[in-house]
């Protein structure tokens, strides 16, 4: 039982690193938007890369507003969530089976 708790501690452990490092990407992408970086730069490609599939699927699911684009806040707020609810949920489990 003990090794099993701590197998899901450091699941949350790494979920919640994971959920911060891409948090942070978020935040750049969203950064980079507000100038004109150059796209054959490494770093600007891989932000790109890393968080494009993300922004556009919630991109298509949320109704246009004119050239604002609100995804980078609604995958934000998802992370918090996902942070929130499941890690601490991870946390306490594994507090409970010690």
């Amino acid at each position: 039982m003990f090794i099993l708790a701590n197998f899901i501690k450091a699941t949350a452990v790494v979920l919640d690193m994971a959920l911060t490092l891409y948090l942070f990407i978020v935040i750049a992408r969203a950064v980079l938007s507000w100038v004109n970086p150059d796209p054959y730069n490494a770093i600007v490609r891989f932000i790109h890369n890393a968080t494009e599939p993300v922004l556009y699927r919630v991109r298509s699911k949320i109704p246009y507003l004119g050239g604002i684009d609100l995804s980078p806040l609604v995958v934000i707020a998802a992370i918090y969530f996902l942070r929130i609810f499941l890690v601490d949920s991870l946390y306490h489990l594994a507090r409970g089976m010690m």
